[in-house]
């Protein structure tokens, strides 16, 4: 299993200290029914966190040119109305590798429950730039979290299948890290809902 964030430093990276989620565990377990994660694909996710453990920073390469292609979302690193902050796009990276790793490797228990509260704060205003110290855009809108669920998720297939020679294998893999990101958004989500409607 991969070095986990407790045995590594990385700056503004608080898993395991973030404060306690609004969101119950039973919540957690009744969303992960929704999205039929179950037990074979925690056990997938963990098969392709190997697999994708020396690849990290040859995923955060496509993810940072994807981003880096859309204005929209390169935006979300820049001045309001200005340039990307390299600063800031540079010390989101390692947190970004290490959700990889985070997403395959963790068990999605209160510790991790707790810790996406905090991912989710850092999108809207309640905690936007605190983190790096930055004065970016002031929210993450909602809508582009949706909507990188898809290349976030199918960006990966090449490097499950450069390491794993059976389709139905990457395919089970792939499937299962699609579960595992749409439950982060979901979870994302709720600082951005009205009370009683998330």
């Amino acid at each position: 299993m991969a070095a986990q964030p407790d045995e590594v430093q990385i700056p503004g990276y608080t898993y395991g200290s973030a404060a306690h989620s609004p969101v119950t565990l039973d919540e957690l377990e009744k969303l992960k029914a929704s999205v039929t994660f179950g037990e074979e694909d925690a056990a997938l996710l963990r098969r392709a966190g190997g697999l994708l453990e020396d690849q990290v920073e040859d995923i955060l390469d496509v993810w940072y040119g994807f981003v880096a292609g859309q204005p929209q979302l390169v935006a979300q690193f820049s001045r309001p109305g200005g340039a990307p902050i390299a600063e800031y796009l540079q010390a989101v990276r390692p947190r970004f590798g290490q959700w990889i790793r985070d997403t395959c490797n963790r068990p999605y228990d209160q510790a991790w429950l707790d810790y996406q509260q905090e991912i989710a704060l850092r999108h809207t205003p309640a905690r936007k730039n605190e983190t790096d110290h930055v004065s970016s855009t002031e929210v993450v809108p909602l809508r582009y979290l949706i909507a990188l669920i898809v290349p976030i998720s199918t960006t990966v297939r090449p490097f499950l299948a450069k390491r794993e020679e059976d389709p139905a294998q990457v395919d089970a893999m792939l499937q299962a890290w699609t579960k595992a990101v749409v439950l982060h958004v979901a979870l994302w989500s709720r600082p951005y809902t009205r009370d009683g409607q998330w």
